[in-house]
């Protein structure tokens, strides 16, 4: 299947490489509609549809969706086992769409305490856009970000007893080594919708540097105008990474302050 051309838009400042979305707000649209809550999360799909095609398009390298956090199996059981339905649905529907834009699908978080069906239909996916080219989307499905970084431990902790890792070598590098994804790069853009000022257990490690957009409008009504308008926010920060831009530095540091922000 021939490529699609990638048609960035000009955002007038830096492209964001890898975008973060938390989709929030499903059930507050139904609501506010009258609907039942399970429908606005069957509307959230044509939002997750039309952006991921969008992001592709784009050529976004990677898109992370906050899908399903661990603390969503709190949630009344109907309602998780409708997500869990959807999940399943939208592996299966999706992937014409997926390969059309070669779109590679992988997943992270705790992803056997999924049930065993949409287990089965993720992997199924995984496995057939394995070798899909063009952007990286990513799952984040039983996630939290203290589980990931508990588990990483746990698994340091394991190659430390088995002979494999020296506990005197640990650093940053190493402990994303371990992370449930250590491909995953760290994003250049954080999205929430629905207008929560939090980021709910979401990439803690990862999100160090990100820059954050919230908007008010939630995840059912955020479509290609609505990431058209954070990516142009985003274009126009200036990223620092805890240091000086030059006109800013004292004398004398400006050139280390460039420095490091040129390999920040």
């Amino acid at each position: 299947m021939p490529k699609k051309p990638i048609k960035r838009p000009d955002l007038g400042g830096p492209f964001p490489e890898h975008l973060a979305i938390i989709m929030d707000g499903n059930g507050r649209w139904a609501q506010k509609r009258t609907l039942r809550r399970v429908l606005g999360h069957r509307e959230g799909i044509n939002s997750v549809r039309e952006i991921t095609t969008e992001c592709a398009s784009m050529g976004v390298k990677s898109l992370t969706l906050y899908s399903f956090s661990v603390e969503n199996w709190k949630r009344p059981r109907t309602e998780v086992r409708f997500l869990m339905r959807l999940l399943r649905e939208f592996l299966i529907e999706e992937r014409d769409t997926l390969m059309e834009n070669d779109v590679r699908l992988r997943c992270i978080g705790r992803l056997d305490d999924l049930p065993t069906e949409a287990l089965s239909e993720l992997r199924r996916t995984e496995e057939l856009t394995a070798d899909n080219g063009g952007m990286c989307l990513r799952l984040a499905l039983s996630y939290g970000a203290r589980s990931e970084l508990a588990d990483a431990v746990k698994r340091m902790c394991e190659a430390a007893r088995n002979g494999e890792l020296d506990p005197a070598s640990i650093d940053e590098e190493s402990l994303r080594g371990f992370l449930y994804d250590p491909e995953t790069p760290d994003p250049d853009l954080l999205i929430r919708t629905a207008g929560e000022m939090r980021v709910s257990n979401f990439l803690l490690w990862q999100i160090s540097y990100s820059e954050f957009f919230v908007t008010d409008k939630c995840w059912p009504e955020f479509r290609k105008p609505e990431l058209l308008q954070a990516m142009s926010a985003f274009a126009a920060r200036e990223r620092r990474y805890g240091g000086l831009v030059a006109e800013e530095a004292p004398q004398g540091e400006a050139d280390a302050s460039t420095r490091n922000e040129r390999t920040a």
